[in-house]
């Protein structure tokens, strides 16, 4: 029996687990900055270059995140993580009312994506089908693992192509492992509720839904619904992918979890580490997700920051997706490459080439003293041509 078992079976999950319901409780509600406060200068140098490329938030973790994390790294650095990790489940778990057995968590959503791979890559004559731009995770894996992929273009309005995926599905003999980022990165569209859940409701037992909802807490549009009610009503086929590392500023922390059937869960956590959450991301991880203040406060600091650069593409009549996430596609004069380089010079990074997209950047949305950076630059390229 290993530890994480054994922990579930004997009730040993107390300690940590009490003193983080401790510290989250005895700390006040977030006083959250006014999304409208005084403009700040910043101004990008080769020490401090404003980094837009990875679709990070750099706001941070939350000052709640921040004591939580004082609060239990003095006294249980030296401890395993068990009962920080099953209390960050419990937490999960009661914030989208499910049970903990319908909970998972990972290093960071990818290593769920990893794990997801893996078990399609052991079943036979599996394959995998993605969307093609989309996040590559998943394709990366199968390739290493010599899992069949099959790559489906987006539509012309740039969201994923259900229709095609779903024929690519039906045309395979054997299992199909269907990867769905939504909202997707790269292109921040969102794909509506209504065509995949039409997919979802006929699909056979041999087709896998794997929804990777990273950037679930950034969406607006009411065409848009989350695909945990599947796993609500029990489907074993569906696995949602949701992650700390954008809204809640904890990209370097790396947590990730998915709601799935217990039957499901069980079949991943066979092959997930038992420490791969470790006792600081545990911290600070729970605190944030019950921080509801600074939720409100990072996702209005993105719409602000989105707005900025929305007006300055409109000005300067540069063509942009619909963004419903913390990064925008936007069109560019000449190659990506190119323009990145020249971003790059000016002490600005952004982001890389993406299949089927030259001639559009990536940009994270940072905050509005980044983006007001941004727009600064940006302005300096079109009168020098290069944009």
């Amino acid at each position: 029996m290993d530890r994480r078992t054994l922990l579930k079976s004997s009730g040993l999950l107390v300690g940590l687990a009490a003193l983080g319901s401790r510290a989250v409780a005895q700390t006040p509600a977030t006083a959250a900055p006014a999304a409208n406060d005084s403009p700040a200068v910043f101004i990008p140098s080769a020490d401090t270059p404003l980094r837009l490329n990875f679709n990070e938030n750099s706001l941070g973790m939350s000052p709640r995140a921040k004591q939580a994390l004082a609060a239990v790294l003095p006294g249980q650095s030296c401890r395993y993580p068990d009962d920080a990790r099953e209390a960050l489940v419990a937490t999960i778990a009661r914030l989208n009312g499910l049970s903990d057995k319908q909970v998972i968590l990972g290093n960071g959503s990818s290593e769920l994506i990893h794990t997801a791979v893996l078990n399609a890559a052991l079943t036979p004559n599996a394959q995998l089908v993605v969307a093609d731009p989309t996040f590559n995770n998943a394709e990366v894996h199968a390739k290493a693992m010599g899992l069949k992929t099959v790559k489906i273009g987006l539509t012309r309005d740039h969201v994923l192509d259900i229709a095609g995926m779903r024929a690519a599905a039906d045309a395979h003999p054997g299992p199909s492992t269907i990867y769905l980022c939504n909202p997707n990165n790269p292109t921040a569209t969102i794909t509506p509720a209504a065509v995949i859940d039409k997919w979802i409701a006929s699909a056979p037992d041999r087709v896998t839904f794997i929804v990777d909802e990273a950037y679930h807490e950034y969406v607006t549009d009411p065409r848009y619904q989350s695909a945990i009610k599947w796993v609500k009503q029990g489907r074993k086929n569906v696995i949602v992918l949701r992650t700390c590392s954008k809204v809640f500023g904890l990209a370097g922390v790396r947590v990730g979890y998915a709601f799935a059937h217990p039957d499901t869960i069980a079949q991943y956590d066979a092959h997930i580490s038992i420490d791969n959450i470790n006792l600081a991301g545990a911290a600070t991880a729970r605190a944030s997700l019950e921080d509801a203040a600074w939720i409100r406060h990072s996702l209005a600091s993105t719409a602000q920051g989105r707005a900025i650069a929305v007006d300055a593409f409109k000005r300067l009549h540069l063509d942009y997706m619909p963004s419903q996430a913390n990064f925008i596609m936007h069109r560019i004069k000449g190659s990506t490459t190119a323009y990145q380089a020249e971003m790059k010079k000016r002490h600005v990074l952004v982001g890389r080439l993406f299949d089927h997209t030259d001639g559009w950047n990536r940009l994270t949305i940072g905050t509005p003293e980044e983006m007001r950076a941004f727009v600064k630059v940006l302005d300096g390229m079109r009168r020098d041509g290069l944009v």
